[in-house]
Parts: structure tokens; sequence; C-alpha cells
């Protein structure tokens, strides 16, 4: 009887638990999974945090563009109000206010953080926006033209990369973003059927305006 005691004892002892059991499948499992010669060789946890960077990246630098686009109207409101292109300046900024306000919502949901040169690109789209209006109507629609085919431009770029990524985890950007693209489209036809091309020296205010707005974004994803 003893004996047999002893030997239930020695039995329970070396009984292996559940969470053994799991530990021993995991390290199994992943022992199979390491010589398997399909099994992808990438870091999960680099792949998440370079998914996040893509993500935060896009957010910051249009967020900071559709502000800057808000300062551009703004500044051309305050000098084009009372002529024929008023009503149609301040229908293209009121559209720029919703997209700015999409993306301070979106940033905090994706805990995203908007660049340190909000101020400078405050500054700097009212200026260009006022400025290129002091010139006159159709440089103002030349200012349109330029900045809406960048920003439609970077528009697609983005919508290519998270294409690329999962269309279906980004379902919420990809329709924002596309409707918006859509919009700035708008907005550049409009600068044309305005005759912005028609605008003084258009050829070199176009290109300084989109060499300035090019910059903008590198130093946006990068501040």
């Amino acid at each position: 009887m003893m004996l047999n005691s002893i030997m239930k004892v020695n039995t329970n002892l070396w009984k292996p638990t559940s969470r053994c059991m799991q530990c021993h499948l995991n390290l199994t499992t992943r022992a199979m999974s390491t010589h398997d010669p399909n099994y992808p060789v990438r870091s999960q946890t680099r792949d998440r945090k370079r998914r996040k960077a893509l993500v935060s990246s896009i957010l910051r630098v249009n967020h900071a563009g559709e502000l800057g686009a808000d300062r551009i109207y703004a500044g051309q409101m305050a000098v084009l109000k009372n002529t024929k292109s008023g009503p149609l300046i301040k229908e293209m900024w009121e559209e720029e206010k919703h997209h700015l306000e999409t993306f301070e919502k979106l940033l905090p949901k994706y805990r995203a953080r908007p660049t340190a040169l909000l101020p400078l690109w405050h500054v700097a789209g009212y200026a260009l926006g006022a400025g290129t209006a002091l010139l006159g109507e159709e440089a103002a629609m030349a200012c349109t033209i330029a900045v809406e085919e960048v920003i439609g431009e970077h528009y697609n770029d983005q919508l290519r990369a998270l294409y690329a990524e999962d269309p279906e985890e980004y379902k919420e950007l990809l329709e924002v973003m596309t409707k918006f693209r859509d919009d700035e489209l708008h907005h550049m036809e409009v600068g044309y059927e305005q005759d912005g091309e028609k605008a003084p020296f258009y050829g070199v205010l176009k290109q300084v305006i989109q060499v300035g707005c090019k910059g903008a974004i590198w130093m946006s994803l990068r501040v």
C-alpha cells in the first residue's frame, strides 16, 4: 500500500500541466515553422512599426497640406471676396475647411502627431493666397492650379501606397483620401476654367509655387 502511494505521488509529479503542454506545442510549432523553406523571413513587429510610421506620415503631411490650403483660400478671400471669383473661392475654401477638420480628428484616432511646422505653414499659406490675389484674379486661379495639382498627385501616391499594404485594413483612409483627392482635382479644374493660365508669367509662377509645395511636403514628412 505504501509502495502504491509513492508511485501515485511520483506519477503526479511528472504529469504535465496544461500550461506546460501549451508551451511544448508552441515550441514545437515554432521549430517546425522556422524550418519550413516557405516560412517568411520577416519580423511582424518591424512590419507593424513600418505600417504605423507610414500611416502617421500620411496623416501628418495631409493635415499640414490641408492647413496650408485653408490659409491660402483665406488669404485669397481677404482680397477677392467682392469680385466675381469670390463665391468660387468661398466654395473651395469651405471644402478645405472640411478636409482640415477631418484630418484633425484622424490624427489622434491613429495616434499620429502633427508636424511641428504648422505655425510656418499657417503664415506662408496666407501670404501665398493674399500675395497671388493681389496680382489679380487670374493669378489667384494660377495659384489654385499649381497647388491643387501637386496635392492631387501626392494623394495618388499615398493611395497607391495604402492599396499596396492592405485595402481592407485602411478602408476608412482610402475612402476619405479618395474623396478629398477628387475635391482637389475639381479645384484645379476651376482654376483652369477661370483662366488661371492667363496670369502674368504663368509658367514661372506655377513652377515656383509647386517647388514650394513639394518642399513643404518634404519638410512636413520629417519634422
